[in-house]
């Protein structure tokens, strides 16, 4: 456009150039030309001359509103024209300079789940007693997560997803996919912690920082394998770094939970809970609602190790010694009132007259509450017509003789009843 404005510029300059407007500034009259004879000729011819001047003088100032009626618009024109191609050149060039580098300056989670996921490995408990029809391997009966912790292949966990599973084995998987059987290595139920060893050498390991210096708002990032989905990332803040076990229902542990808002859900049991530095800040442990989790504080886990390693170096180490329950295949929770009132703020299917029970998590896959009919968010009311207030309560059900559970179950809003039948130990 500004090739074609040029030429048109020249046309016009040209033409104005070509009229005699500017023609007659080009000869200047000399006085030799002019001849006086008598006042009268000389008056006459100055007449002529300043009537011709005044003739020129308008001709000459028509030509320059011509020549200025022309070029001025299309001077205006094509600046217009050569700012608006410059600013269409220009524009892409100032933002893609301005987004260059914002993936690698910006992207912090990222950068903690590249220097901490090769160490969070994926934990299968297989049925020993039920075999895949095609492959011949024992099926899935639960999954979890966990963390290397040594490089002799030392793996960090929850109780929960090892044990009270009868005719089972643990089966790891690391982030390479290797697969190797593991051994319960050590167990404390209370604070509902775990280890396993397998036998290979050289693994990355989970650094350990110090939840005591956490901070409520600071970004955590959840590791693990939920719903058999392994290596997957989550990320959320710290809500609370003092939920009190009592708080949520959990008797006989003294441990003030993290909560947190990251997405924790089935099988990210056990796995790291890892603050921007890449280290494990807690071990991720249970789900109560969308947007509510909890994590065990590590400063807590270090005093599980370091009594295991104590237990170790005296030969005293976990042998299958930790208490046989009959087995009913569920992870629950108790209903506090203050859970209570963040599930019937958060749920329109709560009942306004629920003001107590356990509920109910996971369920094993091929367990007796999986056969029974129990599902993940169910809420138990009753069991043999007894009240349900706490978890200790389905303990001590489990604990009579009697053959079959019935259990008064609230789904939604909806009351229904089921039996189960545990399996003896």
């Amino acid at each position: 456009m500004a090739l074609r404005g040029s030429h048109r510029l020249e046309v016009i300059l040209r033409r104005c150039l070509a009229s005699p407007v500017i023609h007659s500034h080009a000869p200047h009259r000399s006085s030799s030309h002019v001849t006086i004879k008598g006042g009268d000729h000389a008056n006459g011819n100055s007449n002529s001359d300043s009537g011709q001047d005044r003739q020129n003088g308008g001709q000459n100032e028509k030509g320059w509103r011509r020549l200025v009626r022309f070029f001025v618009p299309f001077s205006l024109g094509a600046v217009a024209s050569a700012l608006a191609i410059r600013r269409e050149e220009l524009t892409p060039t100032i933002a893609a300079s301005k987004m260059t580098g914002r993936r690698r300056d910006f992207n912090f989670i990222a950068d903690v789940v590249a220097g901490c996921a090769d160490s969070v490995v994926y934990i299968e408990i297989k049925d020993t007693r039920h075999f895949d029809y095609f492959s011949g391997q024992p099926i899935t009966a639960s999954n979890g997560s966990g963390f290397i912790i040594e490089q002799n292949g030392l793996i960090l966990t929850n109780a929960h997803v090892v044990i009270n599973k009868p005719h089972t084995m643990v089966q790891v998987r690391l982030s390479d996919g290797r697969t190797f059987p593991a051994t319960i290595e050590d167990v404390d139920q209370t604070s509902d912690l775990a280890t396993l060893r397998i036998q290979v050498n050289n693994l990355s390991v989970m650094r350990l920082g110090k939840s005591s210096t956490l901070r409520s708002g600071e970004w955590v990032v959840a590791l693990g394998s939920p719903l058999a989905l392994s290596n997957t990332v989550t990320a959320g803040v710290i809500s609370s770094t003092q939920r009190a076990s009592q708080e949520l229902g959990l008797r006989n542990r003294d441990i003030n939970y993290l909560q947190t808002d990251a997405a924790i859900t089935f099988g990210n049991s056990g796995g790291p809970l890892v603050n921007l530095d890449g280290e494990a800040i807690g071990v991720n442990s249970m789900k109560v609602t969308a947007g509510i989790s909890f994590a065990i504080p590590i400063d807590y886990v270090k005093v599980f190790l370091e009594r295991a390693a104590e237990r170790r170096k005296k030969g005293s180490a976990y042998k299958t010694g930790y208490p046989v329950k009959r087995y009913m295949g569920i992870t629950m929770l108790t209903l506090t009132p203050d859970i209570l009132f963040e599930l019937k703020s958060r749920s329109q299917n709560m009942p306004s007259n629920l003001t107590h029970g356990v509920l109910v998590w996971k369920v094993i896959v091929g367990s007796p509450a999986h056969s029974g009919g129990l599902q993940p968010g169910d809420i138990v009311t009753h069991i043999n017509k007894k009240e349900i207030k706490n978890s200790s309560d389905v303990y001590d059900a489990l604990a009579d003789n009697s053959k079959n559970l019935d259990i008064v179950i609230l789904r939604g809003v909806k009351q229904m009843h089921v039996t189960i039948t545990p399996e003896d130990p």
